[in-house]
Protein backbone atom coordinates (compact mmCIF):
# COMPACT_ATOMS: atom_id res chain seq x y z
CA UNK A 1 0.00 0.00 0.00
CA UNK A 2 0.97 3.70 -0.70
CA UNK A 3 1.85 5.71 2.43
CA UNK A 4 1.08 8.68 1.04
CA UNK A 5 -2.93 7.31 0.93
CA UNK A 6 -2.19 6.07 4.79
CA UNK A 7 -4.23 9.75 5.07
CA UNK A 8 -7.47 8.53 4.11
CA UNK A 9 -7.88 5.49 6.89
CA UNK A 10 -6.96 8.54 9.79
CA UNK A 11 -10.22 10.90 7.80
CA UNK A 12 -12.00 6.88 7.93
CA UNK A 13 -11.19 6.77 12.03
CA UNK A 14 -12.02 10.39 12.65
CA UNK A 15 -15.34 10.56 10.59
CA UNK A 16 -16.26 7.63 12.29
CA UNK A 17 -15.40 8.07 15.77
CA UNK A 18 -17.52 11.97 15.05
CA UNK A 19 -20.47 9.89 13.86
CA UNK A 20 -20.11 7.64 17.06
CA UNK A 21 -20.14 10.28 19.37
CA UNK A 22 -23.02 12.26 17.84
CA UNK A 23 -26.05 10.31 20.04
CA UNK A 24 -24.33 11.98 23.33
CA UNK A 25 -22.65 14.88 22.49
CA UNK A 26 -23.68 18.23 23.08
CA UNK A 27 -25.46 19.28 19.99
CA UNK A 28 -23.99 22.72 20.21
CA UNK A 29 -21.13 24.09 19.60
CA UNK A 30 -19.08 24.77 22.08
CA UNK A 31 -16.33 27.22 20.81
CA UNK A 32 -17.49 30.48 19.81
CA UNK A 33 -15.91 32.30 16.42
CA UNK A 34 -13.28 34.09 17.66
CA UNK A 35 -12.07 30.71 19.20
CA UNK A 36 -12.28 29.01 16.18
CA UNK A 37 -10.77 31.50 14.11
CA UNK A 38 -7.87 31.49 16.89
CA UNK A 39 -7.15 27.99 15.95
CA UNK A 40 -8.04 27.34 12.21
CA UNK A 41 -6.33 31.14 10.71
CA UNK A 42 -2.93 30.22 10.83
CA UNK A 43 -0.87 31.73 7.97
CA UNK A 44 -0.39 30.05 5.36
CA UNK A 45 3.38 28.33 5.35
CA UNK A 46 5.83 28.49 1.83
CA UNK A 47 6.60 24.44 2.80
CA UNK A 48 3.68 21.79 2.91
CA UNK A 49 2.68 20.28 6.01
CA UNK A 50 2.62 16.14 5.49
CA UNK A 51 -1.20 15.19 5.06
CA UNK A 52 -1.85 13.48 7.87
CA UNK A 53 -0.66 16.05 10.24
CA UNK A 54 -2.98 18.49 8.18
CA UNK A 55 -5.78 16.33 8.91
CA UNK A 56 -5.47 15.21 12.38
CA UNK A 57 -5.02 19.03 13.30
CA UNK A 58 -8.25 20.21 11.33
CA UNK A 59 -10.31 17.73 13.00
CA UNK A 60 -8.79 18.52 16.37
CA UNK A 61 -9.25 22.03 15.39
CA UNK A 62 -12.78 22.03 13.99
CA UNK A 63 -14.16 19.70 16.40
CA UNK A 64 -15.51 22.29 19.03
CA UNK A 65 -17.28 24.47 15.99
CA UNK A 66 -18.78 21.35 14.47
CA UNK A 67 -23.00 22.05 15.77
CA UNK A 68 -24.24 17.86 16.05
CA UNK A 69 -26.81 17.97 12.88
CA UNK A 70 -26.02 14.85 11.86
CA UNK A 71 -27.43 13.87 15.03
CA UNK A 72 -30.79 12.43 16.56
CA UNK A 73 -31.79 15.58 18.50
CA UNK A 74 -31.10 18.65 16.33
CA UNK A 75 -34.52 20.25 15.26
CA UNK A 76 -33.18 23.57 14.20
CA UNK A 77 -33.62 23.69 10.47
CA UNK A 78 -34.45 20.60 8.13
CA UNK A 79 -31.13 18.82 8.34
CA UNK A 80 -31.61 15.10 8.20
CA UNK A 81 -28.62 12.91 9.37
CA UNK A 82 -26.60 11.43 6.88
CA UNK A 83 -27.59 7.40 6.55
CA UNK A 84 -24.17 5.47 6.68
CA UNK A 85 -24.70 3.92 2.98
CA UNK A 86 -24.91 7.30 1.50
CA UNK A 87 -22.09 8.97 3.47
CA UNK A 88 -19.32 5.67 2.47
CA UNK A 89 -20.92 6.36 -1.47
CA UNK A 90 -20.39 9.71 -0.45
CA UNK A 91 -17.07 9.47 0.39
CA UNK A 92 -16.53 6.72 -2.85
CA UNK A 93 -17.74 9.85 -5.08
CA UNK A 94 -14.99 11.80 -3.82
CA UNK A 95 -12.34 9.11 -4.51
CA UNK A 96 -13.73 8.39 -8.01
CA UNK A 97 -13.01 12.37 -8.69
CA UNK A 98 -15.86 11.80 -11.82
CA UNK A 99 -17.60 14.48 -13.33
CA UNK A 100 -20.66 14.28 -13.59
CA UNK A 101 -21.49 16.41 -16.57
CA UNK A 102 -21.52 14.06 -19.23
CA UNK A 103 -21.15 10.62 -20.08
CA UNK A 104 -18.12 10.26 -21.67
CA UNK A 105 -16.11 11.21 -18.73
CA UNK A 106 -18.22 9.54 -16.08
CA UNK A 107 -20.15 6.91 -17.61
CA UNK A 108 -20.68 4.71 -15.12
CA UNK A 109 -21.96 7.70 -12.46
CA UNK A 110 -24.01 9.17 -15.56
CA UNK A 111 -25.59 5.27 -15.36
CA UNK A 112 -25.86 5.10 -11.36
CA UNK A 113 -27.93 8.75 -11.54
CA UNK A 114 -29.49 7.97 -14.57
CA UNK A 115 -30.84 4.83 -12.55
CA UNK A 116 -31.48 6.70 -9.22
CA UNK A 117 -33.50 9.09 -11.38
CA UNK A 118 -36.16 6.23 -12.26
CA UNK A 119 -36.02 5.36 -8.10
CA UNK A 120 -37.63 9.01 -7.47
CA UNK A 121 -39.67 8.99 -9.92
CA UNK A 122 -41.02 5.80 -9.19
CA UNK A 123 -40.72 6.13 -5.30
CA UNK A 124 -42.53 10.07 -5.51
CA UNK A 125 -45.22 9.38 -7.76
CA UNK A 126 -44.01 11.53 -10.58
CA UNK A 127 -44.78 11.10 -14.27
CA UNK A 128 -42.54 8.34 -15.81
CA UNK A 129 -42.01 10.58 -18.84
CA UNK A 130 -39.96 13.64 -16.46
CA UNK A 131 -36.58 15.09 -16.58
CA UNK A 132 -34.49 15.12 -13.23
CA UNK A 133 -31.40 16.96 -12.47
CA UNK A 134 -29.21 16.57 -9.28
CA UNK A 135 -28.50 19.95 -8.53
CA UNK A 136 -27.05 21.58 -4.87
CA UNK A 137 -29.93 21.99 -3.37
CA UNK A 138 -33.38 23.72 -3.42
CA UNK A 139 -32.48 27.05 -4.54
CA UNK A 140 -31.07 25.64 -7.41
CA UNK A 141 -33.86 22.97 -8.25
CA UNK A 142 -35.72 25.86 -7.86
CA UNK A 143 -33.76 28.04 -10.67
CA UNK A 144 -33.66 24.88 -12.69
CA UNK A 145 -37.17 24.35 -12.89
CA UNK A 146 -38.44 27.80 -12.80
CA UNK A 147 -35.95 28.27 -16.12
CA UNK A 148 -37.60 25.49 -17.14
CA UNK A 149 -40.45 27.39 -16.72
CA UNK A 150 -39.59 30.48 -17.98
CA UNK A 151 -38.61 29.25 -21.43
CA UNK A 152 -41.52 27.35 -22.15
CA UNK A 153 -44.12 30.46 -21.51
CA UNK A 154 -42.23 32.69 -23.18
CA UNK A 155 -41.98 30.36 -25.98
CA UNK A 156 -45.69 29.90 -26.17
CA UNK A 157 -45.97 33.41 -26.45
CA UNK A 158 -43.80 33.75 -29.09
CA UNK A 159 -40.29 34.46 -27.58
CA UNK A 160 -37.05 32.85 -27.31
CA UNK A 161 -35.94 33.68 -23.74
CA UNK A 162 -32.16 32.06 -24.34
CA UNK A 163 -31.68 33.19 -27.59
CA UNK A 164 -33.20 36.96 -26.70
CA UNK A 165 -33.06 37.86 -22.87
CA UNK A 166 -36.07 39.35 -21.52
CA UNK A 167 -35.61 42.49 -22.72
CA UNK A 168 -38.55 43.24 -24.52
CA UNK A 169 -40.30 39.75 -24.07
CA UNK A 170 -44.03 39.40 -23.02
CA UNK A 171 -44.30 40.44 -19.58
CA UNK A 172 -44.13 36.87 -17.14
CA UNK A 173 -45.68 37.53 -13.62
CA UNK A 174 -45.01 34.70 -11.47
CA UNK A 175 -47.74 33.83 -8.71
CA UNK A 176 -46.66 32.47 -4.81
CA UNK A 177 -48.81 32.41 -1.61
CA UNK A 178 -47.85 34.52 0.82
CA UNK A 179 -45.98 32.25 2.64
CA UNK A 180 -43.58 31.09 -0.46
CA UNK A 181 -40.15 30.24 0.83
CA UNK A 182 -37.67 32.88 0.34
CA UNK A 183 -35.89 30.44 -1.95
CA UNK A 184 -38.25 30.91 -4.49
CA UNK A 185 -37.75 34.79 -4.58
CA UNK A 186 -34.28 34.59 -4.80
CA UNK A 187 -34.16 32.29 -7.79
CA UNK A 188 -36.72 34.66 -9.59
CA UNK A 189 -33.91 37.19 -8.52
CA UNK A 190 -31.46 35.22 -10.47
CA UNK A 191 -33.51 34.72 -13.29
CA UNK A 192 -34.67 38.08 -13.65
CA UNK A 193 -37.86 38.00 -13.17
CA UNK A 194 -38.05 39.90 -10.11
CA UNK A 195 -38.33 39.36 -6.84
CA UNK A 196 -40.23 42.21 -6.06
CA UNK A 197 -42.43 41.27 -8.90
CA UNK A 198 -44.06 38.57 -7.20
CA UNK A 199 -47.73 38.93 -6.89
CA UNK A 200 -48.01 37.17 -3.22
CA UNK A 201 -51.94 35.42 -2.85
CA UNK A 202 -53.51 35.29 0.29
CA UNK A 203 -53.00 32.37 2.69
CA UNK A 204 -55.06 30.55 5.60
CA UNK A 205 -53.81 30.60 8.75
CA UNK A 206 -52.13 27.51 8.65
CA UNK A 207 -50.01 28.62 5.46
CA UNK A 208 -52.32 27.53 2.59
CA UNK A 209 -52.50 29.44 -0.44
CA UNK A 210 -56.37 30.08 -0.75
CA UNK A 211 -57.44 28.78 -4.46
CA UNK A 212 -59.73 31.04 -4.86
CA UNK A 213 -57.60 34.64 -4.43
CA UNK A 214 -54.94 32.09 -6.01
CA UNK A 215 -57.96 32.60 -9.29
CA UNK A 216 -58.64 35.96 -9.15
CA UNK A 217 -54.77 37.09 -8.55
CA UNK A 218 -54.34 35.39 -12.35
CA UNK A 219 -57.12 36.86 -14.09
CA UNK A 220 -55.17 40.31 -13.58
CA UNK A 221 -52.72 39.47 -16.18
CA UNK A 222 -53.13 38.43 -19.55
CA UNK A 223 -49.34 37.31 -20.41
CA UNK A 224 -47.50 34.05 -19.61
CA UNK A 225 -47.86 32.85 -15.95
CA UNK A 226 -46.11 30.77 -13.22
CA UNK A 227 -47.65 29.54 -10.25
CA UNK A 228 -45.66 28.05 -7.44
CA UNK A 229 -47.55 26.04 -5.05
CA UNK A 230 -45.99 24.48 -1.90
CA UNK A 231 -45.78 21.34 -0.54
CA UNK A 232 -44.57 22.01 3.32
CA UNK A 233 -44.89 25.70 4.57
CA UNK A 234 -41.55 25.92 6.34
CA UNK A 235 -43.35 26.50 9.78
CA UNK A 236 -46.88 24.14 9.78
CA UNK A 237 -45.53 21.83 7.42
CA UNK A 238 -48.83 22.44 5.57
CA UNK A 239 -49.66 21.47 2.10
CA UNK A 240 -51.48 23.35 -0.63
CA UNK A 241 -54.16 22.54 -2.30
CA UNK A 242 -52.93 20.95 -5.25
CA UNK A 243 -55.84 19.45 -6.70
CA UNK A 244 -57.28 22.93 -7.54
CA UNK A 245 -54.33 24.76 -8.01
CA UNK A 246 -53.33 22.92 -10.83
CA UNK A 247 -56.49 22.90 -12.29
CA UNK A 248 -56.70 26.98 -11.82
CA UNK A 249 -53.50 26.94 -13.91
CA UNK A 250 -54.82 24.25 -16.58
CA UNK A 251 -57.96 27.43 -17.08
CA UNK A 252 -55.56 30.46 -16.71
CA UNK A 253 -52.46 28.77 -19.24
CA UNK A 254 -49.98 28.96 -16.07
CA UNK A 255 -47.00 26.48 -15.34
CA UNK A 256 -47.51 25.36 -12.15
CA UNK A 257 -44.25 24.61 -9.70
CA UNK A 258 -44.32 23.02 -6.35
CA UNK A 259 -41.52 23.95 -3.88
CA UNK A 260 -41.44 20.23 -2.44
CA UNK A 261 -38.21 20.89 -0.52
CA UNK A 262 -39.38 18.28 2.01
CA UNK A 263 -43.21 18.17 2.09
CA UNK A 264 -43.07 16.06 -1.51
CA UNK A 265 -41.45 13.06 0.96
CA UNK A 266 -44.85 12.44 2.26
CA UNK A 267 -45.63 11.26 -1.66
CA UNK A 268 -44.08 8.17 0.05
CA UNK A 269 -46.16 7.20 2.62
CA UNK A 270 -49.45 5.94 2.61
CA UNK A 271 -51.42 7.94 5.26
CA UNK A 272 -49.90 10.69 4.20
CA UNK A 273 -49.81 10.97 0.61
CA UNK A 274 -53.52 12.35 0.38
CA UNK A 275 -51.63 15.65 1.49
CA UNK A 276 -50.23 15.91 -2.20
CA UNK A 277 -54.01 14.93 -4.02
CA UNK A 278 -53.54 16.39 -7.31
CA UNK A 279 -49.68 17.30 -7.23
CA UNK A 280 -48.49 14.97 -9.96
CA UNK A 281 -50.53 16.86 -12.39
CA UNK A 282 -48.10 19.83 -11.66
CA UNK A 283 -45.33 21.00 -13.99
CA UNK A 284 -42.28 20.75 -12.36
CA UNK A 285 -41.37 19.62 -8.53
CA UNK A 286 -38.15 20.78 -6.39
CA UNK A 287 -37.21 18.83 -3.78
CA UNK A 288 -33.92 18.40 -1.49
CA UNK A 289 -32.32 14.27 -0.98
CA UNK A 290 -30.04 16.46 1.85
CA UNK A 291 -33.43 16.46 3.77
CA UNK A 292 -35.54 13.86 4.16
CA UNK A 293 -33.82 11.10 2.27
CA UNK A 294 -30.50 11.71 4.72
CA UNK A 295 -27.87 12.29 2.16
CA UNK A 296 -24.89 14.20 2.46
CA UNK A 297 -25.06 17.99 1.56
CA UNK A 298 -25.32 19.03 -1.03
CA UNK A 299 -27.89 16.84 -3.37
CA UNK A 300 -31.38 18.86 -4.39
CA UNK A 301 -33.53 17.33 -6.89
CA UNK A 302 -35.18 19.34 -9.91
CA UNK A 303 -37.92 17.26 -11.66
CA UNK A 304 -39.52 18.72 -14.85
CA UNK A 305 -42.87 17.68 -16.80
CA UNK A 306 -41.84 18.71 -20.02
CA UNK A 307 -38.30 17.11 -20.71
CA UNK A 308 -37.77 19.44 -23.34
CA UNK A 309 -38.24 22.49 -21.97
CA UNK A 310 -35.91 21.46 -19.01
CA UNK A 311 -33.55 20.79 -21.61
CA UNK A 312 -33.79 23.79 -23.70
CA UNK A 313 -33.20 25.51 -20.13
CA UNK A 314 -29.84 23.82 -19.20
CA UNK A 315 -28.13 22.23 -21.81
CA UNK A 316 -24.58 22.96 -22.73
CA UNK A 317 -23.24 22.60 -26.10
CA UNK A 318 -19.62 22.96 -27.62
CA UNK A 319 -17.13 21.68 -30.73
CA UNK A 320 -15.36 19.71 -28.40
CA UNK A 321 -18.29 18.27 -26.58
CA UNK A 322 -19.43 14.47 -28.18
CA UNK A 323 -23.44 14.76 -29.81
CA UNK A 324 -25.30 12.45 -27.46
CA UNK A 325 -29.26 11.37 -28.35
CA UNK A 326 -31.57 11.01 -25.71
CA UNK A 327 -30.92 7.61 -24.77
CA UNK A 328 -27.45 8.54 -23.19
CA UNK A 329 -27.42 10.33 -19.69
CA UNK A 330 -25.96 13.53 -20.07
CA UNK A 331 -26.18 15.23 -16.07
CA UNK A 332 -25.29 18.80 -17.88
CA UNK A 333 -28.42 18.91 -20.35
CA UNK A 334 -30.67 18.88 -17.01
CA UNK A 335 -28.62 21.31 -14.35
CA UNK A 336 -26.79 24.71 -14.34
CA UNK A 337 -23.75 23.52 -14.26
CA UNK A 338 -21.08 21.94 -16.52
CA UNK A 339 -19.11 20.61 -14.03
CA UNK A 340 -20.32 18.84 -11.05
CA UNK A 341 -19.64 15.97 -8.63
CA UNK A 342 -22.15 12.58 -9.01
CA UNK A 343 -24.30 14.00 -6.39
CA UNK A 344 -27.18 11.06 -7.25
CA UNK A 345 -24.43 8.18 -6.53
CA UNK A 346 -25.32 9.00 -2.57
CA UNK A 347 -29.10 8.52 -3.32
CA UNK A 348 -28.23 5.70 -5.38
CA UNK A 349 -27.10 4.41 -2.02
CA UNK A 350 -29.45 5.72 0.08
CA UNK A 351 -32.23 4.16 -1.71
CA UNK A 352 -30.90 0.70 -2.59
CA UNK A 353 -30.10 0.50 0.85
CA UNK A 354 -33.32 1.89 2.51
CA UNK A 355 -35.88 0.22 0.06
CA UNK A 356 -39.35 1.28 -0.26
CA UNK A 357 -40.39 0.07 3.05
CA UNK A 358 -37.20 1.76 4.47
CA UNK A 359 -38.12 5.51 2.76
CA UNK A 360 -41.78 4.79 3.90
CA UNK A 361 -41.15 3.90 7.47
CA UNK A 362 -38.25 6.78 7.99
CA UNK A 363 -40.76 9.33 6.78
CA UNK A 364 -43.40 8.29 8.76
CA UNK A 365 -41.37 7.93 11.43
CA UNK A 366 -40.27 11.29 11.68
CA UNK A 367 -43.98 12.52 11.59
CA UNK A 368 -44.75 10.01 14.13
CA UNK A 369 -41.90 11.70 16.52
CA UNK A 370 -43.02 15.18 15.92
CA UNK A 371 -46.65 14.45 16.51
CA UNK A 372 -45.17 12.96 19.91
CA UNK A 373 -43.07 15.75 20.82
CA UNK A 374 -45.91 17.87 19.89
CA UNK A 375 -48.27 16.53 22.28
CA UNK A 376 -45.80 16.19 25.19
CA UNK A 377 -45.23 19.75 25.00
CA UNK A 378 -49.13 21.05 24.34
CA UNK A 379 -49.67 19.04 27.84
CA UNK A 380 -47.86 21.32 29.71
CA UNK A 381 -50.00 24.42 31.30
CA UNK A 382 -48.68 27.29 29.55
CA UNK A 383 -47.24 25.96 26.29
CA UNK A 384 -48.99 26.24 22.94
CA UNK A 385 -48.85 23.89 20.07
CA UNK A 386 -50.31 26.43 16.90
CA UNK A 387 -50.33 24.57 13.93
CA UNK A 388 -51.71 21.39 13.24
CA UNK A 389 -49.15 18.87 13.27
CA UNK A 390 -49.29 16.87 9.58
CA UNK A 391 -46.17 16.49 9.06
CA UNK A 392 -42.82 16.85 10.91
CA UNK A 393 -42.86 20.34 11.62
CA UNK A 394 -43.95 21.47 15.10
CA UNK A 395 -44.77 25.31 15.96
CA UNK A 396 -44.66 26.14 19.83
CA UNK A 397 -44.81 29.19 22.08
CA UNK A 398 -44.54 29.65 25.52
CA UNK A 399 -46.72 32.02 27.98
CA UNK A 400 -48.07 33.63 24.67
CA UNK A 401 -45.12 35.73 24.88
CA UNK A 402 -42.70 36.70 22.59
CA UNK A 403 -39.97 37.85 25.50
CA UNK A 404 -40.44 34.11 27.21
CA UNK A 405 -40.52 32.21 24.05
CA UNK A 406 -37.23 34.03 23.02
CA UNK A 407 -35.49 32.62 26.03
CA UNK A 408 -36.76 29.48 25.95
CA UNK A 409 -34.62 29.28 22.36
CA UNK A 410 -31.99 30.47 23.83
CA UNK A 411 -31.81 28.23 26.72
CA UNK A 412 -32.40 25.38 24.73
CA UNK A 413 -29.56 25.92 22.44
CA UNK A 414 -27.00 26.62 25.03
CA UNK A 415 -28.35 23.60 27.28
CA UNK A 416 -27.25 21.45 24.57
CA UNK A 417 -29.95 18.31 24.98
CA UNK A 418 -31.14 19.35 21.39
CA UNK A 419 -31.28 22.23 19.49
CA UNK A 420 -34.42 24.23 17.95
CA UNK A 421 -34.63 27.45 16.27
CA UNK A 422 -36.95 30.61 16.34
CA UNK A 423 -39.49 32.07 13.75
CA UNK A 424 -41.81 33.91 13.31
CA UNK A 425 -45.70 32.74 12.73
CA UNK A 426 -49.34 34.73 12.44
CA UNK A 427 -46.84 37.62 13.68
CA UNK A 428 -45.35 36.34 16.72
CA UNK A 429 -42.11 34.87 17.62
CA UNK A 430 -42.44 31.09 18.19
CA UNK A 431 -40.17 28.18 18.66
CA UNK A 432 -39.87 25.89 15.23
CA UNK A 433 -39.01 22.19 15.91
CA UNK A 434 -38.23 19.98 12.75
CA UNK A 435 -37.83 16.35 12.65
CA UNK A 436 -36.20 14.83 9.63
CA UNK A 437 -33.54 12.60 10.86
CA UNK A 438 -33.25 8.82 10.23
CA UNK A 439 -31.49 8.64 14.00
CA UNK A 440 -34.29 10.29 15.84
CA UNK A 441 -36.45 7.30 18.30
CA UNK A 442 -39.09 8.27 20.64
CA UNK A 443 -36.22 8.00 23.42
CA UNK A 444 -34.65 11.13 21.87
CA UNK A 445 -38.30 13.16 21.45
CA UNK A 446 -39.04 12.24 25.32
CA UNK A 447 -35.49 13.69 26.30
CA UNK A 448 -35.58 16.77 23.86
CA UNK A 449 -39.30 17.53 25.41
CA UNK A 450 -38.40 17.11 28.90
CA UNK A 451 -35.05 19.61 28.60
CA UNK A 452 -37.19 21.90 26.44
CA UNK A 453 -40.12 22.57 29.55
CA UNK A 454 -37.66 22.42 31.97
CA UNK A 455 -35.92 25.49 30.16
CA UNK A 456 -39.77 26.93 29.57
CA UNK A 457 -40.02 26.65 33.86
CA UNK A 458 -36.76 28.66 34.38
CA UNK A 459 -37.46 30.97 31.76
CA UNK A 460 -40.70 31.54 33.59
CA UNK A 461 -39.67 31.58 37.41
CA UNK A 462 -37.11 34.45 36.06
CA UNK A 463 -39.75 36.31 34.39
CA UNK A 464 -41.99 35.87 37.14
CA UNK A 465 -39.20 37.04 39.57
CA UNK A 466 -38.30 40.02 37.61
CA UNK A 467 -42.14 40.96 37.59
CA UNK A 468 -42.01 40.41 41.49
CA UNK A 469 -39.07 42.50 42.00
CA UNK A 470 -40.54 45.61 39.37
CA UNK A 471 -43.80 45.54 41.81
Amino acid sequence: MDARYDVLDDAARLARDFINSLPSRPVHATADIDALRAALGRPLAEDGVDPREVIAALARDVEPGVVASAGPRYFGFVIGGSLPAAVAADWLTAAWDQNAGGYVVAPALSVAEEVAAGWLRELLGLPTSCSVGFVTGCQMAHVTCLAAARHAVLRDAGWDVEADGLQGAPELRVFAGEQAHVTVKVACRILGLGAERIRFVAVDDQGRTLPSELRAALAEHDGPKIVCAQAGEINTGSFDPFAEIVEICREAGAWCHIDGAFGLWAAVSPSRRRLLDGFERADSWATDAHKWLNVPYDCGIAAVADASAHRAAMTSSSAYIPSHGDDIPWGFDWTPEFSRRARGVAVYAALRSLGRAGVRQMIDGCCDHAQRMASALSRHDGVDVLNDVVLDQVVVRFEDSDEVTAEVIDRVQRDGTCWCGGSTFRGQDVMRISVVSWQTTPEDIDISARAILACFESARHRAGSVASGAA
